[in-house]
């Protein structure tokens, strides 16, 4: 699995299009998770739910599972220098990832659904709605931008649990070909959060860092972190 950073990028709204710059980086197999009864369905996860965080890439707010071949891009905003979204990169396709306080009593991710479709119909856009492993999901479809009659596709996945939403949004083939979106829909699945105890706003982006010390947060039998670098710059529906 290879792990990065890149070094700028348009801070990731809920629900409109942002522009991101690659990077880099690392490599293992897959943490435990518990199995007994109080788990939610078939994850992702609460930190509450996992017996422990060993095994997984800490990102803060995320633990992510690593898997061969997998890289990792922090997408950081440009004035703060906050990493505002984490990409997943696998067998040419993407999983861009966000997490964000939720109520106490009510999931965000209907709401949402709605605002992304204002958001891409202004753009002379159009979504359609659709029943997929994590419950009803939009697909999304913008016009290129660069002249041509095609279209950017992408696909929002969401996911309510307790006090966070974690949405994800699919691109390349797999937005559009289950078969080739099965290998980051199982990476979502084993998603964990780290909501903390603090009380936020609704809505608030969860913070996301790079791993502390690189060394001793790789999974077992990974290479070490190396110091992120600039990457070609992609456009993607975020």
């Amino acid at each position: 699995m290879v792990f990065g950073r890149g070094r700028k990028a348009k801070q990731e709204q809920l629900t409109d299009p942002g522009e991101t710059r690659e990077a880099d980086a690392v490599d293992a197999g897959a943490p435990p998770v518990a199995t007994d009864g109080a788990l939610r369905g078939s994850g992702p996860y609460d930190a509450s739910e996992i017996d422990n965080q060993d095994g997984y890439v800490d990102l803060g707010a995320l633990l992510i599972a690593p898997r061969e071949g997998l890289q990792l891009r922090l997408e950081v905003e440009e004035a703060t220098q906050r990493v505002v979204a984490v990409t997943m990169d696998l067998e040419g396709s993407s999983l861009q990832l966000q997490a964000f306080a939720a109520p106490r009593s009510e999931g965000l991710w209907d709401e949402i659904r709605e605002q992304i479709g204002q958001s891409v119909g202004s753009q002379g856009g159009q979504v359609d709605e659709i029943e997929g492993h994590f419950g009803i999901e939009l697909v999304a479809k913008l016009p290129a931008g660069d002249g041509s009659e095609g279209y950017r596709v992408a696909r929002f996945i969401g996911v309510d649990g307790p006090r966070w939403f974690l949405r994800g949004v699919l691109g390349g083939e797999a937005a559009l070909d289950r078969n080739a979106a099965a290998g980051l829909e199982d990476l979502f699945r084993q998603i964990v959060v780290v909501r903390g105890e603090n009380p936020m706003p609704p809505r608030d982006l969860l913070q996301l860092r790079l791993p502390r010390d690189s060394g001793a947060t790789a999974p077992q039998g990974a290479p070490e972190f190396d110091q992120p670098e600039r990457g070609p710059e992609i456009t993607q529906i975020g």
